[in-house]
């Protein structure tokens, strides 16, 4: 009684020593294991039909395909053993045949480098792709270790079937060294930009904030390498230094301070003190709230196309965010647009950012524009281009409405005029000065789900 057994290592790997002591009551205080030293190494199915009835109704389910890294960067405990073991695909399919006969939502693969064999994960995929309509895959992806066939397959898969998350870490080479991160940045930003042109794949990239090596500016540039890759969502979390990492027992040469309880978070180093950490800490923040959600997917593209210098336009909106008490205040989409609308006032090309902001507030489903982004007096209101397009629009109108539709039509459509510019920019085609654009209730089958939007 009061006793606590640990188990060190892989639980298919402890002595039959464990299972006997667990019958007879009598456990010792530690088990050790090691799966990669196993004479003969199978990984088992964890799951039993009854706990897709249970415990696991609504859940995300967790998969292991393969398990170990090839990579061995010294944050991380996967780099204590090296080696990858692979199931074999038969077993895999068999297994995955069983989960998917569930219908779970989310299946989230925990390989380390799903596709470090890129013809293995091709295969898995393709069995994913026939199978799995209705579930979200999710995979940790190498950005070096795709082929052409992969970027043919993934070109051509429905949207939010798949999701990777890709771990560029930084983009700073001496940093890359420090962590032995073998990556070739030049090939994560090829790869990763193709992806984000398919638009079908929702791409999770991440940063590592305190890493050695990396100071302000460095820091600055990795992320804007990474925002001009076009990943949906930018993760930027803090270095933990893990107990028995090699980055930990190297802590004191880079001048590492950091909790030693758990979370084992990053206090400083010897690029960075503890208040530049803390501040950079703000600023990775300030990316999470306004980047990662889909509420300002054309502003991002548009700032993304002009080359922007991203860092300082988030280092200006930080310091609006801190004067505005965003981050002790819900971050609601209303509150998010209103201070981008106060970072980009003066700009050159702020009338066009409005526009662009009117446009991601009505196709994310609302009907009414908040009042900083209302049209101004001088341009037509959204009553007047309604009542506009009702009076020059036919009775039928091939692929929007049948005879008889047109008045149930407008009743549900929101429409607003926007500039001719401000149209191209949105990738609607012409020359012309004005366009205006109809924000229907029905969403579209896209990665957002935005509501479908018409130019007429």
């Amino acid at each position: 009684p009061g006793m606590c057994t640990m188990v060190l290592g892989e639980i298919e790997a402890v002595s039959p020593d464990f299972y006997r002591d667990l019958l007879q009551g009598s456990m010792r205080p530690r088990y050790t294991g090691s799966f990669f030293l196993m004479a003969e190494r199978r990984l088992e199915f964890p799951f039993r039909d009854e706990d897709f009835k249970q415990h696991l109704v609504n859940r995300h389910i967790y998969y292991e395909s393969s398990r170990g890294c090839p990579f061995s960067c010294t944050y991380c405990l996967s780099a204590a053993e090296r080696g990858v073991f692979h199931k074999e695909l038969p077993q895999v399919f068999s297994e995955l045949e069983r989960i998917l006969s569930h219908q779970p939502s989310v299946l989230r693969f925990v390989d380390r480098t799903f596709n470090d064999n890129p013809a293995r994960a091709l295969a898995i995929w393709r069995y994913l792709a026939e199978r799995g309509h209705g579930t979200l895959f999710h995979f940790e992806i190498a950005p070096d270790r795709f082929t052409e066939e992969m970027f043919i397959f993934l070109a051509g898969i429905p949207a939010g079937l798949f999701q990777f998350e890709i771990g560029i870490q930084s983009t700073h080479s001496d940093t890359l060294a420090a962590i032995r991160r073998r990556i070739d940045p030049a090939a994560a930003h090829a790869t990763i930009s193709r992806l984000a042109a398919f638009g079908n794949i929702h791409l999770h990239v991440d940063l590592i904030l305190g890493l050695p090596h990396e100071n302000r500016e460095t820091f600055f540039r990795s992320f804007a390498e990474v925002y001009a890759m076009g990943p949906q969502y930018i993760q930027m979390g803090l270095l933990k230094l893990l107990p028995d990492t090699a980055i930990r027992q190297t802590a004191e040469e880079c001048g590492y301070l950091y909790c030693t309880d758990p979370p084992y978070s990053a206090l400083a180093n010897r690029w960075l003190n503890h208040a530049a950490l803390s501040d950079l800490y703000w600023f990775c923040e300030c990316v999470e709230k306004f980047h990662n959600n889909r509420y300002f997917i054309s502003f991002w593209h548009s700032l993304r196309r002009k080359q922007e210098n991203i860092a300082a336009f988030f280092l200006g909106l930080l310091d609006i965010c801190h004067r505005n008490n965003f981050f002790e205040l819900a971050a609601t989409q209303e509150f998010l647009c209103r201070l981008l609308c106060l970072q980009i006032k003066g700009r050159g090309d702020e009338l066009l950012l409005i526009e662009l902001l009117r446009h991601d507030w009505l196709r994310c489903g609302h009907r009414f524009l908040p009042e900083f982004l209302e049209m101004r007096q001088d341009e037509e209101q959204p009553v007047e281009t309604k009542n506009r397009l009702y009076q020059t629009l036919p009775e039928k109108l091939i692929g929007v409405y049948r005879r008889g539709e047109k008045n149930c039509f407008f009743k549900k459509a929101v429409c607003l005029n926007f500039s001719g510019l401000a149209c191209r920019e949105l990738g609607f085609q012409g020359r012309e000065e004005f366009g205006s654009l109809c924000f229907l209730g029905e969403r579209e089958g896209g990665l957002f789900r935005f509501n479908r939007v018409l130019r007429l």
